[in-house]
């Protein structure tokens, strides 16, 4: 087993793998920029160093942070999600230093990094993936054959990002050409290429992704589905899992496919393929693959029962998975609501500040994965997430009625949040029906009546509750 394990993140997923590693009995070294100074996972880390400069680079420079793993004696590396969890260079350059990639092959994730070989590998694997083109399209006036050859409507899509960023739904040829300038530019923006690939596009499918983890002699389980289509353009807001209303032989259809594929391919760590479902028809189809530590994995955990992060680094370290697919149980539902700091008045754009108040649910059920506390300062180069809020119960009636109990207990004061919004949800009666796609949100929202957290509540409570709170912890 490793002796340290140096976390290449920050926020509530680096505080997750350093607790994973301190029940590990492993030492934890984090990194951290400036503004991420007084950031708890700082405080948590056994060590924590400083990388100067620029706020997001500090995350990204995988030559000096391999360096500095090596200089304080670092055997490993967790990079968590997001920065430089999917970059198959920084996976190499740790192989090429001595120190460990706490998760899957520089190989699996330079495949399924690229859409379009992931894709075909799938194709071959016997996976269902959607009608499309099978190279990347740099002009409109390829997109506009392909359109025609599939049929509308088409959904443009990056070869080399997702996020939903470059993703265009084309419903008329004469937008194409339109539709097509503005993706390119927005995935040139963010992914350094602008190049498209076709797809057909689905009318409200479900977005359901599959977990499996993986161990490098061979063997792979699946950890369930979860159902992520509420989101809002194209970033998840809140998930479930399992999907309630998911035919029993669907599901074990997508499941076992899911398996056997990732076994062929030789794939080990943990990695979720994603895929979307029209559950009128049964039919399902491949998308893509992330070849890391979800967001979600919170809710995974609590319905199985295995721990995800502390299967990723015994894994990493050489270790078989201690379990076969029929010692796994799935008991009950649970729910992962997102919490954001973004202002619904300004189209739910993200709002850094500082918070003056800060109050997190509990009681039996509650997990909660966060670093935000009172007089935190979100800081403005960063995801707007600051906390994730996940519930568990027997049945889908007992997780809604948690998740509704839990999610008014919440308070956030200082900045606006996406609480009210959740509060809508968790209510709406097309969410508890389970029957709702990916275009949920979408027309749900303009229907919703919230108002700004923390605007008519008598904030003194709040402050007061914070306040208590933050002293016992010595905040």
């Amino acid at each position: 087993m490793f002796k340290k394990v140096l976390v290449t993140n920050r926020g509530e997923v680096a505080l997750r793998i350093i607790r994973g590693c301190e029940e590990l009995g492993i030492r934890t070294a984090a990194i951290y920029s400036e503004a991420d100074a007084r950031s708890l996972y700082v405080k948590k880390a056994d060590e924590a160093y400083l990388i100067s400069g620029d706020p997001v680079r500090a995350y990204l420079d995988y030559v000096r942070i391999v360096d500095l793993a090596k200089s304080i004696g670092a055997d490993a590396i967790h990079p968590g999600y997001g920065f430089l969890a999917e970059n198959a260079e920084f996976a190499r350059y740790c192989e090429s230093r001595g120190i460990t990639f706490i998760g899957p092959s520089a190989e699996h994730i330079e495949l399924f990094g690229d859409k379009v070989k992931a894709k075909k590998a799938m194709q071959k694997l016997g996976i269902p993936t959607i009608p499309g083109s099978e190279e990347p399209v740099k002009n409109p006036e390829d997109a506009l054959h392909y359109a025609k050859e599939i049929g509308l409507p088409v959904i443009l899509k990056s070869a080399y990002g997702g996020g939903g960023r470059g993703m265009r739904v084309v419903r008329s040829l004469e937008d194409l050409p339109r539709l097509f300038e503005s993706g390119y530019r927005e995935a040139e923006t963010f992914f350094g290429k602008g190049d498209l690939f076709v797809e057909k596009y689905l009318d409200n499918p479900k977005h359901i992704e599959v977990q499996i983890l993986g161990d490098k002699y061979g063997n792979v389980v699946h950890l369930g589905e979860r159902d992520c289509s509420v989101q809002r353009k194209h970033q998840k807001v809140i998930e479930l899992t399992p999907c309630p209303v998911l035919p029993p032989d669907l599901r074990s259809k997508m499941l076992g496919l899911s398996v056997r594929a990732m076994m062929q391919v030789g794939y080990y760590s943990a990695g979720t393929l994603e895929f979307l479902v029209d559950i009128r028809n049964k039919e399902f189809y491949f998308i893509e693959m992330n070849t890391r530590l979800q967001v979600e994995h919170t809710i995974t955990e609590m319905i199985s029962g295995v721990d995800i992060v502390e299967n990723m680094i015994r894994v990493a370290a050489g270790e078989p998975l201690p379990f076969t697919q029929s010692d796994i149980t799935f008991r009950g539902y649970a729910i992962e609501f997102r919490i954001n700091a973004e202002d619904p008045r300004r189209n739910f754009a993200p709002a850094p500040g500082r918070i003056t108040a800060y109050y997190s649910p509990g009681g039996p059920g509650v997990r909660m994965d966060g670093g935000a506390y009172k007089d935190y300062v979100i800081p403005p180069y960063y995801d707007s997430m600051i906390a994730k809020l996940s519930v568990w119960a027997l049945s889908w009636d007992r997780v809604l009625a948690r998740a509704r109990r839990a999610i008014d207990e919440f308070i956030v004061r200082g900045v606006p949040t996406n609480i009210p919004l959740h509060r809508e949800i968790i209510r709406d009666p097309e969410f508890t029906s389970g029957n709702f796609g990916i275009r949920f949100l979408e027309e749900r929202l303009p229907l919703y009546d919230f108002e700004i957290e923390g605007e008519k509540d008598p904030e003194t409570i709040a402050l007061a509750i914070s306040a208590a709170i933050a002293s016992y912890y010595g905040l």
